[in-house]
C-alpha cells in the first residue's frame, strides 16, 4: 500500500514492505525538487491569490535587490571581459560559408555580449525606480571596463583596443537617459573624474 501525506512543505511517503505491516518512511523536501521556473509560477500564483502575500513578496524582492557594491560589480565585469578567449573569436570569424566575418568585428561583438547582462541589471533597477542602486551598479560596470582597459593582458584585449572607451560612454549614456535625479549624474561624473581618468 502507498500512502501520500503532505504537511509543511514536505511529502512523506509510507510504503508497506510486506504483509506484516513493516513500513519504510521517506521524507522529500518539495523545494529541493522543483525548478526555478516552477518556483516562479508558484510564487506568482500565491501573489495573485493574496494581496498581503503579494506585498510581502515585493518587499523581500526589493530587499534582495537593494544594496549594490561597486567593487563587487567591477570585479565581476572585469572577470567576464578578461575571461574571453581570443581563440573563440578566431573560430567564429574569417571565411565562412555565408561570407567573411571580420575578426575585429567579432571581437567587439564578444565584448558587447559580455556587458549585456550587466546592462540588463541597470535597466531592471531603473524600471523598479531603484535609482540609487542603478547609479552604483552603473559605476561598478564603468569601473570594471576601466580595469579591463588598464589591467587586461590577454590577447583578446589587443583585438578590442577602442571597445572599452566606446562602451564606457554607451553604458554611461544609457544610464543617464533612464535615471531621474540630476544629483546622481553630478556624483557619477565626479566619480569618473577622480577615479576613472581618461575614459571620456
Amino acid at each position: 500500500m502507498f500512502v501520500l501525506v503532505v504537511a509543511g512543505g514536505n511529502i512523506k511517503t509510507d510504503i508497506d514492505k510486506n504483509a506484516s505491516g513493516i513500513k519504510k518512511a521517506e521524507k522529500v523536501n518539495v523545494f529541493d525538487e522543483i525548478s526555478a521556473g516552477d518556483a516562479f509560477s508558484i510564487l506568482k500564483t500565491l501573489a495573485e491569490e493574496d494581496v498581503k502575500i503579494a506585498e510581502r513578496i515585493e518587499q523581500i524582492a526589493m530587499e534582495y535587490l537593494h544594496g549594490v557594491d561597486i567593487e563587487d560589480v567591477a570585479d565581476e565585469v572585469f572577470s567576464d571581459l578578461d575571461c574571453i578567449n581570443v581563440e573563440d573569436v578566431w573560430d567564429q570569424s574569417g571565411s565562412k560559408r555565408d561570407g567573411y566575418v571580420d575578426p575585429n568585428d567579432k571581437a567587439w561583438e564578444f565584448f558587447e555580449e559580455a556587458l549585456e547582462p550587466f546592462l540588463e541589471k541597470i535597466r531592471r533597477y531603473l524600471k523598479l525606480s531603484m535609482y540609487a542602486d542603478a547609479k552604483n551598479y552603473c559605476l561598478g560596470i564603468l569601473k570594471g571596463i576601466y580595469m579591463f582597459e588598464n589591467e587586461a593582458t590577454t590577447e583578446f584585449a589587443d583585438w578590442v583596443v577602442d571597445a572599452p572607451c566606446e562602451n564606457f560612454g554607451l553604458v554611461l549614456n544609457e544610464w543617464k537617459e533612464g535615471q531621474k535625479n540630476p544629483k546622481y549624474v553630478a556624483e557619477v561624473e565626479e566619480y569618473i573624474k577622480n577615479n576613472l581618468p581618461g575614459m571620456l
